[in-house]
């Protein structure tokens, strides 16, 4: 079987790359995927409760980049969602982030007054800071702050999240949730951010309609790889495990969602609660907030991070630290050495990729192809 490009996955990235190949070059694309479904963990449906379901977790597309939001647009009309999450922390639902006012929740006024001003002061307002970089601050009242965030937000979160210390992380990750000094109780400040208005496995299928474009499901490369020929490869799986692990495998982190279909309206009182300190699981997901889904039930999620073990789950998640990263880079540089091969995508490219960052990159990858 001969094919003028070959993509391995049908996630968000691999999907990316086909439409702009099938569109602007009008060559045929196959892309393949060992999943039953396209959109990789992006996938969304409706269950029998007339709710639409992200089937790998909670997925809220945001930007700051116009050109990959108008890219999206041209899919998809948007349901406008501005993504809010709270933690349970003490007894008390507060915004994550951790801002002013999950202070003026957790704190007497005038504890909280004193370490508004004292953050103001040294930092600024509308600043996010660090929660490794506001434990350093030379003062007493925000030393025991951050002790505290630390501790209450960070630490036990991070060990389940990650199954190791924050301090063990990269800046890149650690730096994602910071405290935020603002009252704006936002989980993103980007400007642009939304849901898909029929879901994403709705955007992805239009992405998809060119004649050009032939999709292939429950397909592994190593089934195929031998069976075909390509011209360019895409590869947007693990690269470690396209090289037969000759380095050494990878660190990922690997998750597993209890999805329960309730019998009332709802649930709780957020798309999104976090619980740091308590059960073995990190948040919880509400669904039906996010397209305003109307319904007599609502379906929940719990979600567990697991440790990746190869056969038995799926690596969700890249482990940014300096010994991978170091490992990565030698899956990296004998990739370079293969002729019209390329690889993208959180698992290609061993990154923490949010979604408007994997279609950058696509984006990117096709303007330097063309």
């Amino acid at each position: 079987m001969k094919v003028k490009n070959l993509i391995v996955g049908a996630g968000i990235s691999g999907i990316t790359l086909a439409e702009k190949i099938a569109d602007e070059l009008r060559e045929d694309v196959l892309i393949i995927d060992v999943k039953d479904h396209i959109g990789g963990n992006c996938y969304d449906y409706r269950n029998d409760a007339g709710i639409c379901i992200h089937k790998y977790g909670t997925h809220i597309f945001h930007t700051n980049d116009k050109e990959v939001w108008d890219y999206l647009s041209r899919f998809t009309k948007w349901h406008p969602y501005m993504h809010e999450v709270k933690g349970y922390i003490d007894g008390q639902e507060v915004p994550i982030p951790f801002n002013l006012n999950s202070i003026r929740s957790l704190f007497p006024n005038a504890v909280a007054d004193k370490l508004e001003q004292k953050l103001i002061e040294k930092f600024g307002y509308n600043v996010k800071v660090p929660i490794l970089e506001l434990k350093k601050a030379e003062d007493k009242d925000l030393t025991f702050l951050a002790d505290y965030v630390y501790e209450k937000v960070f630490l036990h979160y991070t060990l389940k999240q990650w199954g190791i210390r924050p301090e063990e992380l990269d800046p890149s990750v650690t730096g994602r949730v910071p405290v935020y000094i603002s009252k704006d109780n936002r989980y993103f400040q980007d400007t642009y951010q939304g849901i898909p208005l029929n879901g994403y496995t709705a955007m992805f299928k239009k992405m998809l309609k060119s004649p050009h474009i032939k999709v292939k499901l429950k397909t592994k490369f190593e089934d195929i790889k031998n069976k075909i020929s390509y011209e360019r490869l895409f590869y947007t799986g693990p690269i470690d495990e396209f090289f037969n692990y000759e380095f050494g495998q990878l660190p990922y982190r690997s998750l597993k969602f209890d999805f329960v279909t309730l019998d009332k309206p709802y649930f709780q009182s957020n798309s999104a609660i976090n619980y740091p300190n308590n059960y073995d699981f990190t948040r919880i997901g509400e669904y039906k907030y996010f397209l305003n889904d109307k319904s007599d039930k609502t379906t929940i999620s719990f979600e567990y991070p697991l440790s990746y073990q190869k056969g038995r789950n799926e690596p969700y998640y890249p482990i940014i630290k300096e010994e991978n990263q170091i490992l990565y880079n030698k899956y990296f540089k004998k990739a370079q050495s293969l002729p019209n091969t390329y690889f993208l995508g959180r698992l290609g490219d061993y990154k923490y990729y949010d979604m408007d960052k994997a279609v950058k990159r696509s984006l990117e990858l096709f303007k330097g192809i063309k």
